[in-house]
């Protein structure tokens, strides 16, 4: 229950994490359109879920992070968390982010005054679409190997090469681009830059890549002799290492946060309700250790959220919030299959004798992806053996 009035516009880090709860849960259950909670697609494109993107830019909602003075909500780290909490409590749609979580915040530390009036306005009314160019067919987890070039043409660079896994670009119009701008560099990493493309430009081929669930989120984008204007370039040429680690920031605690595996319980509880899967003891114990683990997910995941909250910065050791994570929602997924027995073959929902249904199938799919991206569990793994354990590469 709110203990004051807030009006419109205010500091929200002023008020508790109860009331701003209160607030967004309150205005996200008035205005975000009951067809698109809980959506059985994960990565929805912008136009199917248009509608509650420019309801989040009318509230000035739509930007967590950013300032206010640039159209953001000016959210510290510990606002954020509660933000992204009651998003997924709430079965909120995921919207095209790239613009907000990564191309926004790069232009607001980095770029120059003329970016930022040009391109953080065209975001915030949905006129341009981002999506992420890191990843290439030989450089993904090892990203500094990347061979994409950027040539330096008078005012303008000339892109040749190959991004893959680019989430959602065949609904963008503009790539956050890495490109190799130096072959020559002592250090792989000293050798990158930042550009921002425009997706229409000539020379630009974006082809979509079908997920194991048969949806095309995922693309490669094919770069052949690409014109970019040199104003184009965020931060220094060849520093472009730097400014791409540097947005990651305190989001990296969201890859490891309990909102799938919580979603994932609760449906795995109703199938085996439906189906009497608890008359069965040994059923009974795995999902006590389910329920357990997901117990002990949330009380990691607070940890590291006290570290935000009071002002701290988070080590290595996040890494194993992501592991415990990913690794969990899939033995939940797991189990949701067992449950359904011969049914778990189907990929449409299955129905319960409530009228209600489980999408077990869409979610053991979707469970595969996780432990890939945003650094794959091995990568994970390493960084753990690594940096806190101190266990020597070979």
């Amino acid at each position: 229950m709110l203990t004051k009035a807030v009006p419109e516009q205010q500091d929200w880090n002023a008020l508790t994490d109860e009331d701003f709860r209160a607030i967004f849960r309150d205005w996200v259950d008035q205005n975000c359109p009951a067809h698109l909670r809980f959506m059985r697609k994960q990565r929805p494109v912008f136009d199917e879920v248009a509608e509650w993107y420019h309801a989040l830019a009318r509230k000035g909602w739509l930007s967590p992070v950013w300032p206010q003075e640039h159209g953001g909500m000016g959210l510290n780290a510990a606002k954020h968390i509660v933000y992204v909490e009651e998003w997924a409590r709430l079965g909120c749609p995921r919207i095209p982010d790239h613009g907000i979580g990564l191309t926004g915040p790069l232009l607001i530390e980095f770029g120059t005054e003329a970016q930022k009036d040009f391109f953080l306005p065209r975001i915030l009314s949905g006129e341009h679409v981002w999506c992420q160019g890191y990843s290439e067919p030989n450089a993904g987890s090892d990203l500094a190997s990347l061979r994409t070039s950027a040539v330096r043409d008078g005012d303008e660079f000339v892109i040749n090469g190959q991004k893959i896994w680019t989430t959602l670009a065949h609904c963008a119009n503009w790539i956050l681009l890495l490109a190799r701008t130096d072959k020559e560099a002592a250090k792989p990493q000293n050798g990158i830059t930042v550009l921002l493309v425009d997706l229409t430009s000539p020379g630009v081929v974006v082809r979509t890549i079908p997920n194991l669930r048969e949806e095309a989120d995922f693309c490669e984008v094919f770069f052949d002799n690409v014109r970019v204007p040199a104003k184009n370039v965020v931060g220094e040429v060849n520093a472009g290492w730097a400014l791409a680690k540097a947005v990651l920031g305190h989001e990296r605690i969201f890859l490891g946060a309990p909102s799938r595996p919580e979603y994932a319980l609760t449906r795995l509880e109703m199938l085996a309700e439906d189906r009497g899967a608890f008359d069965d003891p040994a059923f009974r114990s795995r999902f006590a250790k389910l329920r357990l683990d997901l117990y002990d997910l949330g009380s990691a995941f607070e940890r590291f959220a006290k570290v935000l909250r009071e002002g701290g910065t988070l080590g290595a050791d996040v890494s194993v919030l992501k592991l415990f994570c990913t690794e969990l929602y899939q033995r939940i997924t797991e189990e949701t299959l067992a449950v359904a027995g011969e049914e778990a073959r189907y990929y449409d929902d299955l129905p319960l004798g409530d009228g209600g249904h489980v999408d077990a199938m869409n979610l053991f799919l979707d469970a595969r992806a996780p432990a890939i991206f945003g650094g794959s569990n091995e990568i994970q793994r390493n960084i753990l053996a690594k940096a806190v354990l101190g266990l020597p590469s070979r």
